[in-house]
């Protein structure tokens, strides 16, 4: 493992999206966190997956502070939920919305400026030029994890919009609906079944 001792100043000048908003938002010290929180070589070691729900969470909260609004602890984390957590409501999801709208935060641009794993990934070693020897472990269930929820969203987006279709051409007879997709998994050793979710979350079945 390496490590790259940071200018801040010199490296958030980069011209990628991570630089970009950390200047837009004047996230100070931003990237020596990333570096920090990714090479951490204990059991506190951010996935990039975690490291973008962190640079997210904090332009949310510049966000929030250039509105001139008041937050409990928490509270902008609980936000963030609202608007990208795959276990929120589309109705909650929308009721947020409206509510930060109402107190004055562009959300559109605030969610255009959310980072994905991959952003952070190549901010990390393209622009910081900081290496891992190899894939954790628990990189290797990131990776696994964003794939295969982004095959499900397609999955459930591609049947909503089949479904509306169908239903907007007299087809078919339907009231409000939800589409929810899920992979279940199971151990023929011990019979014992998993969401795809629980058993990647969890490491393995429990008959090993």
């Amino acid at each position: 493992m390496t490590e790259r001792t940071l200018d801040t100043a010199a490296s958030s000048s980069c011209g990628c999206k991570v630089g970009r908003i950390t200047t837009q938002y004047d996230l100070n010290g931003l990237d020596d966190e990333l570096v920090s929180y990714w090479t951490d070589r204990t059991d506190e070691r951010y996935s990039t997956r975690d490291l973008a729900t962190h640079v997210n969470q904090r332009v949310l909260e510049a966000a929030l502070d250039e509105a001139g609004l008041q937050y409990k602890d928490g509270e902008v984390e609980n936000t963030y939920r609202l608007l990208t957590g795959d276990d929120v409501s589309s109705g909650t999801r929308v009721q947020t919305r409206k509510e930060l709208e109402r107190d004055s935060i562009p959300v559109e641009e605030v969610e255009s400026d959310f980072v994905s794993h991959q952003t952070v990934y190549n901010h990390l070693t393209d622009c910081l030029e900081t290496t891992l020897e190899s894939p954790s472990d628990e990189e290797r269930l990131e990776r696994s994890r964003d794939k295969l929820g982004a095959l499900r969203n397609r999955t459930a987006a591609v049947t909503e919009d089949t479904v509306a279709q169908l239903e907007r051409s007299d087809v078919l007879d339907i009231g409000e609906f939800n589409v929810l997709v899920n992979v279940t998994v199971t151990c023929e050793d011990c019979k014992q079944q998993y969401t795809i979710r629980d058993l990647l979350d969890q490491g393995g079945c429990d008959c090993e």
